[in-house]
């Protein structure tokens, strides 16, 4: 049996490969500065052995095989000693391929907003065809339960990151996958410490474009400007537009919990779990999949049905007579703006929003879209920002009534504890690509303990 390293695996990519090398027979390993639950329980679950921090011999386990994540930089002592040996390593991207992806038709979901869910919606529709596809998902689905799986399918869906592959290798990682289908959901500026400008991604766009054969499909929506400027680049694959703003879908309802699909002259109600017109479009660009590998409407309207989405994807976490918690990936402005449209939508008359975000991307962090932020969080009806310590820049510039600044994450559970009786029903909507020091359970503990607390009369 091949023995398999794996540095940096304690990442939702790395994890899920992790779980892909074990399939195809390997004996995997793995070290990370960061292990804990629920990634450490997960893999060691699957078998996986894990080692905390990367204070060890890492040529004494002898592995035949070491992948490097994207994580590790030189300098590292673990990494100064594996350029100096023989040793074996790849990046993840260019592993993946090499054992899983060169012998599959790949269906890859690539851009800005929208890649988890729509590569979710994907897998979730292939998979009632009876398609049974393999896939490797930067989430974990609520309809599999896993992040990744190896199939027999010729077909295998990946969400396509475009952050870049490892330190030896500065491309985008989805240069390693060689789509058949490509999905551009949407193109902006994004991952300000590795890009400088919206040409930097453009070109790691246009160098993909460039590897597809004529024979592959690129799937994108008629009105992103800036996908129309990236095609203009030069396309050599077949397109194929869906067209978002000509009726191909429209709401049922405000908040797009219910909408028509529609396709030429035919025409079907989704009624799903999912809410916001950006997860409609992600919806339209999974049937455009589904369309090329022969599924028709009435087809898939089952699968959007019976969708259970992606944890951390606008998700209710907490349910109570006067407040719902929801716990959201969201960490770009765009992204922010879209969730609460899609929250304002669903909130009644009378009841309130209320936006709670922890600045935790390198984009964030760096203040790169500070102007449009702020905008995008205007859109709550009250703003609680926790300025944490990497920030560099200062959010209290902005605070005022609506707009609520916090240094620590106890102090927002304090305000919570003190506020939250109110009889206006409040949907408290948490934002963050990270842990945000728990505050998730924290704020449901604190309900909780308020509410044992109303019943005993205190």
């Amino acid at each position: 049996m091949k023995h398999v390293h794996i540095l940096g695996i304690c990442g939702t990519f790395m994890g899920a490969l992790a779980i892909l090398a074990r399939e195809k027979g390997y004996k995997v390993t793995g070290s990370d500065q960061n292990v804990y639950p629920p990634m450490s329980t997960y893999l060691n679950n699957q078998g996986i052995e894990l080692i905390e921090g990367y204070d060890y011999d890492l040529l004494a386990l002898k592995p035949d095989q070491v992948v490097v994540g994207n994580t590790m930089r030189r300098g590292m002592p673990i990494i100064e000693d594996l350029l100096n040996s023989d040793q074996v390593y790849f990046s993840a991207p260019h592993w993946l391929y090499e054992e899983v992806l060169k012998d599959k038709r790949v269906i890859a979901i690539a851009g800005t907003h929208g890649k988890t869910t729509t590569t979710s919606l994907v897998i979730k529709l292939l998979e009632d065809a009876s398609l049974n596809p393999g896939f490797l998902v930067g989430g974990i689905s609520q309809d599999f339960g896993i992040s990744s799986r190896l199939t027999d399918s010729p077909y295998f869906v990946i969400e396509a990151d475009e952050y870049d592959t490892a330190f030896f290798d500065k491309r985008s990682k989805f240069m390693h996958y060689h789509p058949w289908i490509l999905v551009i959901n949407n193109l902006e500026f994004d991952h300000a410490d590795i890009f400088n400008s919206m040409d930097d991604i453009y070109r790691q766009f246009h160098h993909l474009l460039r590897t597809m054969p004529g024979k592959s499909m690129v799937i994108y929506p008629e009105d992103d400007q800036n996908i129309l400027h990236l095609l203009n680049m030069g396309c050599w694959s077949k397109r194929i537009t869906v067209r978002t703003k000509s009726l191909d879908i429209s709401s049922a309802k405000a908040d797009f919990s219910e909408f028509f699909l529609i396709d030429e002259d035919k025409t079907e109600l989704v009624q799903w779990s999912m809410l916001g017109e950006y997860n409609a479009r992600n919806a339209l660009s999974a049937y455009a999949v589904a369309k090329v590998l022969g599924l028709s409407l009435t087809d898939v309207v089952p699968g959007f049905t019976h969708f259970k989405g992606v944890k951390r994807r606008l998700e209710c976490i907490f349910h109570h007579d006067n407040c719902a918690i929801y716990d959201d990936f969201a960490h770009h402005p765009t992204a922010v703006r879209e969730t609460l449209m899609a929250m304002k939508a669903k909130a009644q008359t009378q009841e309130k929003v209320v936006a709670i975000l922890e600045p935790r991307s390198n984009t964030m962090k760096m203040g790169a879209q500070e102007s449009e932020l702020i905008k995008a969080l205007g859109i709550a009806d009250e703003v609680w920002f926790y300025q944490n310590g990497t920030m560099q820049w200062q959010a209290k510039i902005h605070q005022k009534e609506h707009f609520l600044v916090f240094d620590c994450v106890d102090d927002i559970v304090a305000y919570f504890t003190k506020h939250s009786k109110e009889d206006v029903f409040t949907h408290y909507v948490l934002m963050s690509n990270g842990s945000f020091d728990g505050l998730h359970q924290k704020l449901v503990n604190a309900k909780q303990w308020l509410i044992e607390n109303s019943r005993a009369g205190k």
